[in-house]
């Protein structure tokens, strides 16, 4: 096993931690209506918890409004409930065919807070970058100790895996400040 293998191992954990709060921050509600707001809305489905998004199509037809078809008319009833049940400060209504969900603008004590939670969020990944920093060093120092790689290319692998660290702790700050703007802008 050489340093390259564990940089080129090190890599995909540190995208993956990435990927995870892409999906995280989309979660985070700006004022304006997405469908990603509803994403961890699970609805019971004869008894089996379901993705809401499995189980309806979901619209932004206007900057305040998310509409929701069920592909079942029957479980118009179910979804409105799990919407109630997930505390997402939203008040369903429907006609019978369609769930409408009114997007109240943010207050701004309310941004505040969401941008307090978008750098907890943001805090959390960076500790996760530096877990798999961590395992990709302890893997590099076991392998030098073991005589498998000299100090040099320990040393040098040390370095990479911080370079990568500081790129990916980067992208981090770089989309926790935009998700911050995009909720301080009114």
């Amino acid at each position: 096993m050489s340093v390259d293998i564990v940089l080129t191992e090190t890599k995909p954990d540190m995208e993956a931690v990435i990927e995870d709060l892409k999906r995280k921050l989309t979660n985070v509600r700006t004022g304006r209506a997405t469908v990603g707001i509803l994403d961890g809305v699970m609805v019971d489905y004869y008894g089996v918890p379901t993705q809401l998004k499995q189980m309806a199509s979901v619209n932004a037809p206007e900057p305040q409004l998310l509409t929701i078809q069920p592909y079942e008319a029957g479980q118009i009833s179910a979804i409105e409930k799990a919407i109630n049940n997930a505390n997402l400060g939203f008040n369903p209504s429907n006609d019978g065919r369609v769930i409408r969900l009114s997007i109240p603008p943010l207050t701004e004590e309310r941004r505040r807070q969401m941008a307090k939670q978008v750098h907890e969020i943001a805090e959390d990944h960076k500790v996760a970058v530096r877990g798999v920093r961590h395992d990709a060093n302890d893997m590099l120092k076991s392998m030098a100790k073991d005589k498998e790689i000299s100090e040099d290319n320990e040393r040098y692998g040390l370095d990479e895996v911080q370079k990568l660290t500081n790129t990916y702790i980067a992208k981090i700050d770089e989309l926790a400040k935009t998700k911050e703007q995009e909720l301080m802008s009114v």
